[in-house]
């Protein structure tokens, strides 16, 4: 495989719907053998690969399994079914405030989040004036996070993530939160990976911001593929799937 390829053998992801409504510390203790629960596969059978050097989207209605697969791709969710194969490191930007620890500073954040994703101490300080600049939140850089708003959560987030110079970046959402400025950034970030032939992987509800990005897409309904290929005639097709009678 190439560097920045993945490979999406046949995942499935299924979660436990339990049906009693009692939810007791007694009966969660007892939950392993008596409670009545069904299975909710949130993803099956998804089977596609993400070339090397792309912006790749992946599109759907909400419930569709876009979020599931992608904490998959991430490693916050291992897949029941399948294997995930990427080549490369991988650095995840997924949830507003993921691995950040209230109590400490955007600062210490900074180093807490980059040593996570693999930074050394030395990597993060060298880094260090560059993820504060992309944040832009120098002005509250020393302020414990639990006073941040979700969006200087994004950026912080989102500027550490883009630093540890990973060579695939997984994103949900990104752009739906922040300014006009920061967008602008984001996706500005997105074509100098793109440049360097680094592979970008994100999810997002908005078509236009899609079209802009991608070169790849892949459709997913009701936890399974679609389809998947070039960036207009996929989001045509799912675009008019919501829409049939017109």
């Amino acid at each position: 495989m190439t560097l920045g390829q993945v490979a999406i053998e046949g995942v499935g992801k299924k979660f436990r719907l339990y049906k009693e409504r009692n939810q007791s510390l007694k009966s969660a203790m007892l939950r392993g053998r008596m409670s009545v629960h069904d299975d909710f596969w949130a993803i099956r059978d998804v089977s596609f690969e993400v070339p090397a050097g792309s912006t790749f989207g992946l599109i759907g209605s909400n419930g569709s399994g876009k979020s599931t697969l992608l904490k998959c791709l991430a490693r916050i969710l291992t897949p029941d079914e399948g294997r995930i194969k990427p080549e490369g490191k991988v650095a995840a930007l997924l949830e507003v405030g993921s691995g950040f620890h209230q109590e400490l500073t955007g600062r210490e954040n900074i180093f807490l989040n980059g040593s996570i994703l693999g930074m050394s101490q030395k990597q993060i300080k060298g880094k260090l004036d560059e993820i504060i600049d992309f944040s832009g939140v120098e002005a509250f850089i020393d302020q414990p996070v639990k006073n941040y708003s979700s969006g200087m959560y994004v950026r912080l987030g989102f500027a550490v993530a883009i630093n540890v110079d990973p060579d695939i970046l997984v994103v949900d959402e990104v752009l739906a939160v922040g300014d006009a400025e920061f967008q602008e950034k984001c996706a500005d970030k997105f074509a100098e990976f793109h440049d360097k032939g680094k592979t970008v992987i994100l999810v997002s509800h908005s078509m236009g911001a899609v079209r802009e990005m991608c070169d790849h897409v892949a459709w997913l309904k009701d936890g399974a593929l679609v389809t998947t290929g070039a960036t207009e005639p996929v989001i045509e097709a799912y675009l008019a799937s919501l829409h049939p009678n017109e």
